[in-house]
């Protein structure tokens, strides 16, 4: 009854806030700007990587990571003594009813801005270029893309309950989080770094439940193609000029692994809401 209660009355709290309106307005606003910009001339499964990154990369994840150190932190951490001191509240059922609360939010906010433009842009017919979207996935990719959100919800649940200043936490996270994240992106780790996993969600929104065996193989015509301009530049003295990638466009990710994606942000996950709950119950109040 407790939780129940406590679950319930943070989620109606967390509905008035205008932080959370303004947030799910602007995810709306965004998502619907990334579509109609990208409308035209990009493939399905990179629009699919440009309506999650906002969530991955920036600017989402600040609004994330608020979300989950206000409950543990500054003047709501002040009034906790009141709360669970005079009534028969544990705090264990106090620290996972914001948590699931806040939990259930975000992914309300997200699976809300995105999900309605990818099957729009699934579906619909559209003069970009075709490709393989698969429903498995997509799904796959959203699912990992919400492990991560819940990732950055128990990192501020975390820092908020070891700083217990809210300015204080989400300076940490920001000076630990982006200079990480882009430092393991560096090694193509897409199992820890959300910006080399945003970089992996076109080839996870290929992936059908079964890879077919019944793929082109041998040599093709692409390939004497290639083979010609070798010939003609070493011939010429020519040294073949650097073509840059694109941000979304890489075989490197082609074997990424779910299993391996999902232990890499699971893990860490149950290892925060842990240490969060360790310490809440040995600090005073």
């Amino acid at each position: 009854m407790p939780f129940v209660a406590i679950l319930r009355h943070d989620l109606r709290g967390l509905w008035d806030s205008r932080l959370v309106r303004l947030w799910l307005v602007a995810a709306l606003l965004l998502a619907l700007v990334i579509t109609a910009a990208h409308w035209g001339q990009t493939p399905t499964a990179i629009l699919i990587a440009w309506l999650v990154a906002p969530f991955l990369v920036f600017p989402w994840f600040l609004v994330v990571m608020v979300l989950g150190i206000n409950p543990v932190s500054g003047s709501r951490a002040d009034s906790l003594a009141d709360g669970l001191l005079s009534r028969p509240v544990a705090r264990h059922e106090y620290l996972a009813a914001t948590w699931l609360a806040r939990v259930l939010v975000v992914l309300a906010v997200f699976l809300t801005s995105t999900l309605p433009p990818i099957v729009l842009v699934a579906l619909a017919e559209r003069p970009a270029a075709t490709d393989t979207v698969a429903p498995y996935g997509v799904t796959a990719g959203l699912g990992v893309v919400a492990l991560v959100l819940l990732l950055q919800v128990s990192l501020g649940f975390m820092f908020g309950t070891l700083l217990r200043r809210p300015l204080s936490a989400v300076v940490v996270l920001l000076f630990l989080w982006y200079p990480i994240n882009y430092t393991l992106d560096f090694f193509r780790l897409e199992q820890f770094s959300p910006v080399s996993l945003c970089r992996a969600v076109p080839e996870l929104a290929q992936r059908p439940w079964r890879e077919r065996d019944d793929l082109p193989s041998g040599v093709t015509g692409d390939d004497f193609e290639e083979l010609g301009q070798l010939f003609v530049r070493a011939l010429t003295f020519q040294k073949p000029k650097p073509q840059p990638k694109p941000f979304f466009e890489s075989d490197e990710f082609r074997d990424v692994s779910l299993w391996q994606v999902a232990l890499g942000y699971g893990v860490p996950t149950l290892l925060a809401v842990a240490l969060t709950a360790f310490c809440f119950s040995r600090r005073d109040l």
